[in-house]
């Protein structure tokens, strides 16, 4: 077998330190998700709070593989977003940007880290406010956990997609809320941020995703956005959009010299995972980043909103579908939460009830003591009130 085979074969979970990679990214991510959370106080500025996140990244996984002969790529996999309010996703802004937190806003941390190209990712959805959170705010996060609780129960070998799909939809619905249309949850690869399995959050005509089937070995981050609105957000303002992804697989000779600076710079310090504007000189990107964008060379993460008024959740996390059950590698436990809305319906339940480990080897109580420890980390329990306390039994 060459190199390039022996490679090739052992770049899934069936290789332990593949697993260890992942679970090493994952780790740091946890932290700094943890860090972030923390630093957020009323009148905190934004910026300064997505780079104490990416910064904590770069720190930490600088410090992991130096003494290895292969140069390992290590670093930020999604730059720190905060998404305030009906703001719901890729609220990164430069370092010129103003925004403060304020007392009561709802926030939505989303990050991700790598470690040689193998990705965990993360969203956490907290309220700026001391005590429980109560009121339509409660609701729809307890709508995108209960939801992202499910996707880990329904994301395994054998299962397909669309029954995802289905199944985030009816537990929004049972809290009053939508699942955010245009969501895609996607198969993690290495330096493969996107893969192409993917679960669509919302059924429609205008997007269409294959039939998949989940297997074995394989990795997924499960992407979880839940609205007290219609769950149809809109662009406002493109020059928000400060997030974007070089298109490896696009060309374009850039007319303008500020665009060819700006791209040689992102290809060389960005050359395969997203990444934000702030990072850029500042003045050269936003003249050049506009031409890399009309061409294609550059994928945008647009800031997208609900309507002013509208609460929107966000929970994220990557899970490893290992021979012995679903491994979730990223969470960070949620504020108490008072709900308006209670889960009666059986089929939602049921779903709650599955195990996350298989049932291969040894008895259930083994497996129960394990799931049980990972139950802790997902807070299963603060989201709902007694649904979530039977999620620990086996299938």
């Amino acid at each position: 077998m060459s190199d390039d085979e022996r490679e090739e074969k052992e770049l899934d979970l069936s290789s332990p330190e593949v697993v260890t990679k992942y679970k090493s990214a994952a780790e740091i991510l946890n932290k700094a998700l943890q860090l972030v959370l923390s630093k957020c106080k009323p009148k905190a500025k934004i910026v300064d709070l997505c780079e104490k996140g990416d910064s904590f990244i770069r720190d930490q996984t600088a410090n992991m593989y130096k003494n290895v002969k292969k140069k390992i790529e290590r670093g930020v996999a999604f730059p720190t977003c905060i998404s305030v309010n009906n703001t719901v996703c890729h609220f990164s802004p430069l370092a010129s940007d103003e925004t403060l937190l304020e007392g009561g806003d709802l926030l939505k941390i989303d990050m991700g880290c790598h470690i040689d190209g193998f990705i965990a990712v993360v969203a956490h959805t907290h309220v700026l406010q001391e005590g429980p959170v109560t009121g339509r705010a409660a609701d729809v996060i307890a709508a995108a956990n209960t939801a992202a609780e499910v996707a880990l129960r329904l994301v395994r070998p054998g299962k397909k997609n669309k029954d995802v799909t289905e199944a985030i939809q009816k537990v929004a619905a049972a809290f009053d809320c939508k699942i955010v249309e245009g969501v895609l949850s996607h198969q993690l690869k290495q330096f493969v941020i996107d893969g192409n399995k993917v679960v669509l959050s919302v059924s429609s005509p205008d997007t269409r995703v294959d039939d998949a089937e989940f297997e074995e070995n394989e990795v997924y981050a499960i992407d979880i956005v839940t609205s007290t609105g219609e769950g149809k957000p809109r662009l406002l303002d493109e020059k928000q959009t400060t997030v974007y992804k070089r298109a490896v697989d696009k060309n374009y000779h850039l007319k303008m010299k500020a665009s060819r600076f700006i791209f040689s710079e992102i290809s060389q310090k960005f050359p395969i995972m997203p990444f934000a504007a702030r990072a850029l000189e500042e003045k050269r990107a936003r003249l050049g980043l506009v031409e890399c964008v009309n061409h294609d060379l550059l994928q945008p993460y647009p800031v997208l909103h609900e309507k002013p008024g509208d609460y929107v959740a966000h929970i994220k996390f990557t899970v490893l579908l290992m021979p012995n059950g679903s491994d979730r590698i990223t969470s960070h436990p949620l504020q108490e939460l008072q709900l308006t809305k209670s889960v009666d319906d059986p089929e939602i339940k049921a779903w709650l009830a599955l195990g996350t480990k298989s049932k291969k080897k040894g008895g259930g109580k083994k497996k129960k003591g394990k799931k049980g420890e990972k139950a802790e980390e997902s807070v299963e329990a603060e989201a709902m009130d007694t649904t979530a306390n039977g999620a620990a039994s086996t299938e």
